[in-house]
């Protein structure tokens, strides 16, 4: 089976803008549909409460006639158009939808960060991990949310296999940076944030790059917007991850970067697994 994962950064601008960069996310989406993933995750949609507007949806369903679609917005108390999870499967599958509450803090839970599919035998879900926030404001409830993330994790493992993926906002080791030693104490690269991850790969989970690519240097799937060479000088992080059940590792094929072309922010990623 085929999945990918992508952060968008706003569903609407790459449905329906017309600037320069609306153009580039729209040819990534192109590009995800040519793979025939079975399932599709995409993570920050910033939709309103209500979801998708019916303009959303008719070319959703136009470039993906094939998938069903189901969605996790932002809702009150938490801020309007914000965060946001959308899966799209192909409607051959029929899965149990949910969307979880971890009794994680302030309005995280509210931000519509998790969507779970189970399947017969495992589960697939994605999060969108809270980022930990200017001048770390937020990054006390960032450690709440992580062991919370990891207990649901670690629950659903006991039921079945386990594939999660999104972004984590965590660049979980000094290779999955470019300049660890700059952005050393930096929101998503504190010490909490990775022994956080640390924490949840310990619960039983593996990293999927790593685990086929090794400690290869120079992989990222995220790259600033605001420095307008970071993706030209490669100078990204590795922030978006597929994780799996570590007793069902030796079935994964490929775990990937697909090429996003000059597009900066986050590039979309891949994982095979024999299932």
């Amino acid at each position: 089976m085929k999945f990918i994962s992508w952060n968008i950064d706003s569903l609407n601008a790459a449905l329906t803008s017309d600037s320069a960069r609306a153009l580039l996310s729209r040819n990534v989406l192109d590009g995800i549909i040519e793979y025939r993933p079975e399932v599709i995750a995409i993570q920050e949609t910033k939709l309103s409460s209500k979801g998708p507007t019916k303009k959303h949806l008719e070319i959703l369903e136009d470039k993906f006639p094939d998938y069903e679609i189901v969605w996790n917005s932002s809702v009150e108390p938490a801020r309007k158009g914000y965060a946001g999870t959308m899966f799209l499967y192909q409607k051959s599958l029929k899965p149990v939808v949910t969307f979880p509450v971890i009794g994680a803090p302030s309005t995280m839970d509210a931000e519509g960060r998790i969507i779970t599919l189970e399947f017969d035998d495992f589960y697939l879900t994605q999060v969108y991990t809270p980022n930990a926030g200017d001048g770390l404001n937020r990054l006390e409830e960032r450690q709440i949310w992580d062991m919370k993330y990891a207990d649901y994790l670690a629950e659903l493992d006991k039921e079945k296999y386990v594939i999660a993926t999104g972004d984590f906002n965590v660049a979980h080791k000094e290779i999955d940076l470019a300049h660890p030693n700059n952005n050393r104490g930096s929101a998503g690269f504190t010490d909490e944030e990775r022994q956080g991850f640390t924490n949840l790969l310990d619960k039983g989970f593996t990293d999927t790059f790593r685990y086929l690519h090794g400690d290869v240097e120079g992989n990222y799937t995220w790259w600033a917007q605001r420095a307008r060479t970071s993706k030209i000088n490669n100078s990204g992080w590795r922030i978006d991850y597929w994780l799996v059940s570590d007793r069902i590792a030796d079935r994964i094929i490929k775990s990937e970067m697909v090429d996003s072309g000059p597009r900066q922010d986050h590039t979309p990623i891949l994982l095979e697994i024999d299932l």
